[in-house]
């Protein structure tokens, strides 16, 4: 209104100036016509003003800290991460916010894939401890890192110990660790996440007993006072905030646990958001309220894109949209991811396949599909591969076996050595530069194995995870096909209309 007003003066005066010091009858009535005009955009296309005011307060973080060594695009599935932060900056520590004011953390987070088809939906969580490679990533310098063997997760996140955290350094590890692209990044912070939670007026959600201060707080001397009622209730703000992040108290306790409880909160935001319809105008404020307290990569860096990639999921059933939790074991007090399994899945979502087999690659039906193979269908899989097989194991004749198989596939096995430890339990795939492509179908032909950068060539060192699924090994199993999901994971899925009490735990 302000600067409506000061339009307004500012015609007053120049009329003023003019040598008569009267309006025309034309300027009056281009005046008055453009005022009418004014007005019924404002009134009839108000969405227009607020992806202008969307558009000012969304973050982005900067392009140059995402690696250059990265999976290939896929041709139309997306494949979404999403980072919730722990930051205690712009007021997120009222909210409970990490315990260190000048690093920002990632307190949990998921990679969505969305299926080419537009009709399915998958997200992988992956546990903040979990144990693995982070690649090379910028710091505030300029400066990259070197590889870090054997981290945990949430620490990509904390690269350069700034207050905004790195999300291109996460978003480089996922990359890593599954071979997909990542096309869009998206950091929310506990005061978006409250606020998101606000206006769609609460999430239902489930509560398996009663929870007191001192679950959500286990440093505290006394119970405190009760924070949830055991039932179905809903939930909005801090007490929603309380709900996802609580790990004491509720099941077991367990950061495996907790995620279980996130996905059913995800799922059930979800089901509030469609009951309320997914049009532009009901998505406006919930992108207005999340966008305050969000950070994107620059590829979704407007009100606009942010709409129009909610609006490209409005034909997703709610029981094709699944939650998983990357296959994993414990390893100490922390995770490690279980391979082949992991791989399989990754394997699955690269070619666009459902976790129980479906093909949602976006094609249809009624088109003639050309019945002559692609200049690339006869290629034998290993085809200009070479690499050398190393035992880590106690296994004899372990790496002449695994040369065998990679023979067979076409892969050229330049040699086999004794590794310098045989005290391996995961097999390593090392490769050099421009050789992760080579070490990818490397770990599809061996059923299993972990991917770690180096500067050299391309190694295999085989651990017990190749000895115990090796042809001839006691299980007699062979790998799962590259898009065959193992039954477990896939078993283990969460719909989004799933009922909100069922497995809120492991354990």
């Amino acid at each position: 209104m302000a600067g409506s007003h000061r339009a307004a003066t500012t015609t007053r005066r120049g009329t003023r100036a003019t040598a008569s010091g009267r309006r025309s009858g034309r300027t009056r009535i281009r005046t008055v016509l453009a005022t009418a005009v004014s007005l019924l955009v404002l009134v009839t296309a108000g969405a227009g003003w607020a992806y202008l005011k969307l558009s000012g307060d969304i973050d982005t973080f900067g392009a140059d800290g995402i690696s250059d060594d990265r999976p290939a695009a896929a041709s139309d599935g997306q494949n979404v991460l999403v980072i919730g932060s722990d930051a205690r900056t712009g007021g997120n520590s009222a909210l409970g916010g990490g315990d260190r004011n000048d690093i920002g953390r990632s307190d949990t987070a998921f990679l969505l894939h969305v299926y080419a088809d537009r009709r399915h939906a998958v997200a992988v969580s992956i546990p903040r401890d979990t144990l693995l490679d982070i690649p090379p990533c910028k710091l505030p310098d300029g400066s990259w890192t070197g590889t870090r063997h054997q981290a945990m997760f949430n620490e990509a996140y904390t690269v350069g110990s700034t207050a905004e955290g790195n999300p291109a350094c996460t978003q480089n590890t996922v990359e890593n660790l599954t071979g997909l692209r990542v096309d869009h990044t998206v950091v929310v912070d506990f005061k978006g996440f409250s606020a998101l939670t606000q206006v769609v007026g609460g999430v239902e959600v489930c509560v398996p007993q009663d929870i007191y201060q001192k679950d959500l707080n286990p440093g505290r001397a006394t119970r405190g006072k009760r924070l949830f009622t055991q039932g179905v209730q809903t939930v909005s703000g801090q007490k929603a905030l309380d709900y996802v992040r609580v790990r004491h108290g509720m099941g077991d306790g367990s950061d495996i646990g907790r995620i279980k409880r996130q996905q059913a909160f995800v799922g059930s935001l979800i089901k509030k958001v469609r009951s309320d319809g997914l049009t532009p105008t009901k998505l406006l404020p919930l992108a207005d309220a999340a966008t305050t307290s969000m950070t994107v990569d620059p590829g979704l860096g407007s009100a606009d894109k942010l709409v129009s990639f909610a609006m490209s999921l409005k034909d997703i059933d709610l029981s094709d949209t699944r939650f998983v939790t990357v296959p994993w074991r414990y390893e100490g007090a922390r995770v490690a991811i279980v391979e082949p399994d992991a791989g399989a899945l990754w394997a699955a979502l690269k070619a666009d396949r459902t976790l129980d087999g479906q093909d949602a690659g976006g094609g249809t039906g009624g088109e003639e599909k050309d019945s002559a193979p692609s200049p690339d269908a006869e290629r034998i899989p290993g085809e200009d591969i070479s690499v050398t097989v190393h035992n880590g194991t106690r296994v004899t004749g372990l790496a002449a076996r695994a040369a065998a198989v990679l023979e067979e596939a076409g892969v050229t096995v330049t040699g086999t050595a004794t590794a310098s430890s045989q005290s391996h339990r995961t097999t390593v795939i090392e490769y050099g530069p421009g050789r992760k492509g080579e070490a990818e179908t490397l770990v599809r032909l061996l059923g299993t194995g972990e991917l770690r950068s180096t500067t050299g060539g391309l190694d295999v060192v085989l651990g017990q995870s190749y000895a115990d699924r090796a042809p001839g090994a006691p299980s007699g199993e062979g790998p799962p096909a590259p898009s065959e999901v193992p039954a477990e994971v896939a078993e283990g899925a969460r719909a989004a209309d799933e009922d909100l009490c069922a497995e809120l735990s492991y354990g």
